[in-house]
């Protein structure tokens, strides 16, 4: 690891420490309903060939029996709409969840003010694949200035370039098809 990535590894460990104790006093219950994917950066292989394809996505976030959080999504895939759940435990940590076995290493909002928009950092690993994902959930088809400028600089100071970043196409079919 050269000294540049260690840096930045550094730097980002420090900042997602310092949300994750604001956030840990606020509680999980404000993130249920259902939300708007409108924006997404992501280290994944292949995102940068696929981000122009890219359409609005749908989630909901439920409790789950475990006081865990569920998490219904609905995105476009080669089949159509796709819908998929995941179940997330709570980490010791306070506002961080996980499912390693579905390959989901960290879910954790940045920055939110749950009323119009939240900011979500995922770490997966999928397949041998490891990443991040940063996304921009708004509860309206349309983010607010507001949201778009913390996805911004969320995404750029966590180190992704701007061909890893995209603002979904304003295709509602898949969202519509959860969040009705």
């Amino acid at each position: 690891m050269g000294v540049a990535q260690l840096t930045t590894l550094l730097a980002l460990v420090s900042m997602l420490r310092a949300q994750v104790v604001w956030l840990g006093k606020l509680d999980p219950k404000q993130l249920l309903g259902s939300w708007y994917i409108l924006a997404v950066a992501s280290s994944e292989r292949d995102f940068v060939l696929e981000k122009d394809t890219r359409i609005v996505e749908g989630v909901v976030v439920t409790l789950s029996a475990e006081n865990g959080l569920k998490v219904l999504s609905s995105r476009l895939g080669p089949d159509g709409c796709n819908q998929m759940e995941l179940e997330l435990q709570q980490q010791d940590s306070g506002w961080v969840f996980q499912n390693p076995s579905l390959g989901v290493l960290q879910y954790r909002v940045l920055g939110t003010n749950f009323r119009d928009y939240a900011i979500v950092f995922t770490q997966l690993e999928l397949e041998g694949e490891a990443f991040n994902t940063v996304e921009l959930y708004s509860r309206t088809e349309t983010a607010s200035e507001e949201a778009l400028q913390l996805f911004n600089k969320w995404s750029k100071d966590l180190g992704f370039w701007a061909h890893q970043q995209a603002k979904l196409q304003r295709d509602f079919t898949c969202a519509q098809r959860i969040l009705q």
